[in-house]
């Protein structure tokens, strides 16, 4: 793959749609426990984010299910924290208010990651990153792993008295963890193969892949990060086509500037890929029905019109 197929090194996940069922209860697992802003509230949805930053949209969709959980869709939204007492704060934050829902930790070799399942199942992770200079790497390929990361030992060590206090309910400590920066580090989807993933993310829209795990598992980024999405088939194997349900509603990619939307919108025309593009935004499917969009950095797609698909001749 050449230079021009590639997406522009500076290219960046942007916020994560989810079609929710109980706006209130979502919202407030996303505000109180994971330690976001409310950025914009309206009746029937809510964004929400740091810093001006959005990292969430949900949206009231009462009328739609929950997906079975061999669907293609939402494995996890995956928000970032600048440090390791930010992200100890949020972890600490969702485990005391929402106990429940902790599902897991790991050491991933790049990363120090906790998971959870919000109200209504959708997967969350909550991450750290290791400076890029103590990443392993095998020629192209970066190392990744599994690890036992002890949650309380985790905590102990990185948890300020700030952190505490905004579990609590301290609002001085929670204006504090709130002045952190955290956002979509990357997007996890379930998809039906890796081999179709990787023609569509990969080929067409221009990610490389950073590791693959057999059949199982891919990892794809660009500008050399470790991953800005992952892609498995561990629940959905042989998924088809996802029909509206509960759940992922867009995952949204942010680029640096209107020639590389449109170098995009070129190369999944030339695959074949129907988009449609209102001047600022693109939009289009992946192989399963998830809605996609790229926009330029700064630009928030909810915002633009979404016009009619556009026949590819």
């Amino acid at each position: 793959m050449s230079t021009q197929d590639l997406l522009d090194p500076r290219t960046s996940m942007g916020r994560v749609t989810l079609l929710v069922e109980h706006l209130d209860r979502m919202t407030a697992y996303y505000e109180l426990g994971v330690g976001l802003e409310i950025l914009e509230q309206g009746t029937a949805h809510t964004v929400l984010g740091r810093g001006g930053v959005a990292s969430l949209r949900l949206e009231h969709a009462p009328h739609l299910k929950h997906a079975p959980r061999s669907s293609a869709g939402l494995f996890h939204t995956a928000v970032l924290f600048a440090t390791r007492a930010e992200l100890a704060a949020a972890v600490y934050s969702v485990a005391t208010r929402f106990p429940q829902s902790f599902t897991g930790s790991s050491d991933h070799l790049v990363s120090n990651a906790f998971y959870f399942d919000d109200p209504e199942g959708n997967g969350v992770e909550l991450y750290w990153d290791l400076p890029r200079d103590e990443w392993r790497w095998n020629g192209s390929q970066v190392e990744m792993g599994t690890l036992a990361l002890d949650p309380n030992a985790f905590l102990r060590t990185h948890l300020s008295a700030d952190g505490a206090d905004a579990a609590s309910g301290d609002d001085r400590a929670l204006r504090a963890i709130r002045g952190g920066q955290a956002q979509v580090g990357h997007v996890h989807l379930k998809v039906g193969d890796i081999t179709t993933a990787e023609a569509f993310y990969v080929d067409a829209l221009g990610f490389e892949r950073m590791t693959r795990f057999g059949d199982q598992a891919s990892f794809i980024a660009a500008g050399g990060y470790h991953h800005h999405i992952g892609m498995n088939t561990w629940q959905s194997r042989g998924a088809g086509d996802r029909t509206p349900a509960l759940g992922l509603g867009q995952v949204s990619i942010l680029v640096p500037t209107t020639e590389d939307v449109l170098a995009v919108d070129e190369r999944m025309r030339a695959h074949g890929v129907q988009t449609r593009h209102d001047g600022e935004t693109l939009r289009f499917d992946d192989p399963w029905r998830n809605l996609v969009t790229v926009a330029v950095q700064g630009i928030d797609p909810a915002d633009s019109p979404k016009p009619q698909p556009i026949p590819v001749s």
